[in-house]
């Protein structure tokens, strides 16, 4: 039960990048906050698959984190062109 409190800290950051999420003042704020919140999402597969011991959650850390980078380098370009 050692893990609890990384948990804890980790679902604490979640919820305040999520706040950042929907006030952010612009759209770049809002996708920074959505960015954070896809980082931290990894961090938390990464500190549970240590915790359960299961190399499942690593595999799948790895996926997600890719997915996330991609996607924002999408969103990215979408906003400094306006076209994908």
């Amino acid at each position: 039960m050692n893990w609890m409190p990384a948990v804890i800290v980790l679902a604490v950051c979640i919820a305040l990048a999520l706040i950042r999420v929907g006030i952010g003042p612009t759209v770049p704020d809002r996708i920074v906050g959505l960015d954070t919140v896809n980082t931290i999402v990894v961090t938390s597969m990464v500190v549970l698959g240590a915790a359960f011991r299961q190399p499942v959650y690593l595999d799948v850390a790895i996926v997600y984190a890719l997915l996330s980078f991609v996607t924002t380098l999408f969103i990215a370009r979408y906003i400094e062109k306006g076209k994908l």
